[in-house]
């Protein structure tokens, strides 16, 4: 027999089942607290201690601060002159913007007055985009002597025998995949210029465009393969398929950013299995940082592949385990901040490779050896399915993945550099909802990779894809790689 903490006598097999009693509802309330913060709860994870400091502990040496004798000093100094209200600084408007000059005059007679200035007000305006079309005008020759008739060649144009311009197609896939612009609400816009395009030949259109640009997607898979170090990442996409009529399949995009090469790839796969993964890193050989999906531990025992795990994502579980646990989750979560700061002085000194490494050594990996030691300690004092055991197990799992980001300066402490890509997808599939087929997804998937290569790269998506379009047609293919985003912004100088 047992005796419970409120004095209650119970046999082996009833303690038992109590106990069981106790996880299940222990794991309901965090399952509730959970829902509602999804609901109702604020999406910032930032985390303040009690005490709202916060100590990195750089120095072991206490330093103890003694009054200092005080004296009295009076003096006089020039009163500044407060600055006047209403009177904001605006900014000035950009340089580079074309300037339309309207001169006004007085009304009244100044035939006979001196000009002794003037003033000059500045107004943004803006004018809605406005279709035109190209009129290729070709005089055709009859040449003497029977010689035959000549004309001048058509320019190549992005789609064989179609009648719409680089720019107009630059203008559609940036609306949609940049701007977030279903091609039916374009379909509207163009309406309202009293030019009407079906919407089925605009996905005509981009299906073209696509299959122009396909040679280059390969190029920069090429380009990603090649890099040391990769970050991966999957997001979901539905798709209108005729397996399911009237319902949608869930495909996935899996994304492949590359931080030393700054590129991102995406790749549509039809499931969330490791065939995903397996086909794209099938010869790759380098440094992997994912989170804790089970898709990716085939690469812990891979040869030639360091497997990195995410930071971000354990502090996660912690953060969500506050309501729960709060004085295990607030220990947990000072520690990460630690973590967190020191990588925040390295980019601040723009440290190199080498000089982040040297840093980590000697002040992260401290942090991460109390932390460790925490978790094996806590992991034996807490419930397997509270909130707070699941993050101690969770961060338990991945430790040794976790650990290694401490042996290259050149690895980042977490992998949101891939969920920030992955971001657009996100907002874009609020607005479009799904994908119309799995060739349509592949589709968004080239789109994807080419405007986040140029978004990493800062190169305006809209004129590097016009200009794109305009050159592949009779591009070299042993020159593709100068059309890339991340090349092409050299090309221009």
């Amino acid at each position: 027999m047992i005796v419970t903490a409120d004095g209650i006598l119970l046999s082996h097999k009833e303690y038992s089942n109590f106990k069981q009693l106790e996880a299940d509802n222990l794991y309901l309330k965090n399952e509730l607290a959970q829902l509602k913060r999804m609901i109702f709860g604020q999406k910032s994870e930032k985390f303040i201690p009690t005490d709202g400091q916060l100590s990195l502990n750089f120095d072991n040496e206490t330093v103890q601060v003694t009054p200092s004798e005080t004296e009295e000093i009076s003096y006089t100094r020039k009163k500044n002159k407060p600055l006047q209200e209403n009177h904001p600084v605006r900014q000035a408007l950009p340089t580079h913007l074309p300037r339309v000059e309207i001169q006004l005059e007085p009304t009244q007679d100044v035939q006979n007055a001196k000009r002794i200035g003037e003033v000059v007000t500045e107004i943004l305006e803006y004018t809605p985009g406005k279709l035109f079309v190209k009129k290729y005008i070709r005089p055709k020759y009859a040449m003497p002597q029977e010689e035959g008739i000549v004309i001048a060649p058509m320019p190549v144009l992005p789609i064989e025998k179609g009648n719409a311009g680089p720019g107009l197609l630059a203008h559609i896939m940036v609306s949609k995949f940049v701007d977030h612009l279903p091609f039916y609400r374009q379909a509207q816009i163009f309406k309202r210029q009293e030019v009407e395009i079906a919407e089925s030949t605009i996905n005509g259109w981009f299906s073209a465009t696509c299959r122009l640009i396909e040679p280059l997607y390969f190029k920069l898979r090429e380009e990603v393969m090649q890099s040391s170090y990769l970050m991966a990442d999957e997001s979901p996409i539905p798709v209108l398929t005729n397996d399911k009529p009237g319902a949608t399949h869930k495909g996935y995009f899996w994304g492949y950013f590359s931080p030393p090469k700054n590129l991102i790839f995406f790749d549509y796969q039809k499931g969330r299995g490791r065939e995903g993964p397996e086909t794209f890193l099938k010869t790759y050989r380098g440094a992997l940082q994912t989170d804790g999906y089970s898709a990716y531990d085939i690469y812990e025992t891979r040869p030639g592949i360091t497997l990195l795990a995410c930071m971000a994502h354990a502090r996660r579980k912690f953060d969500h385990a506050k309501d729960n646990d709060p004085k295990r989750a607030a220990h947990a979560l000072g520690l990460f901040q630690k973590l967190y700061e020191i990588e925040a002085i390295a980019r601040e000194l723009s440290y190199t490779n080498e000089q982040r490494h040297q840093l980590r050594q000697e002040k992260s990996k401290p942090i991460m050896q109390e932390l460790e030691a925490w978790l094996i300690q806590e992991s034996t004092n807490v419930l397997p399915r509270s909130a707070i055991g699941s993050a101690i197990t969770y961060t338990i799992g991945l430790w040794k993945r976790l650990m290694r980001y401490l042996d290259n300066g050149m690895y980042e402490i977490d992998n949101n550099l891939i969920e920030n890509s992955i971001r657009p997808i996100a907002l874009g599939r609020k607005n479009y909802l799904f994908a119309g087929s799995h060739e349509g997804a592949e589709r968004a998937a080239m789109v994807y990779s080419f405007f986040g290569t140029c978004k990493k790269n800062q190169v305006e998506p809209y004129a590097w894809l016009s200009d794109v379009l305009d050159r592949i047609p009779e591009h070299k293919a042993n020159r593709l790689a100068e059309l890339l985003p991340h090349n092409w912004k050299q090309n221009l100088k």
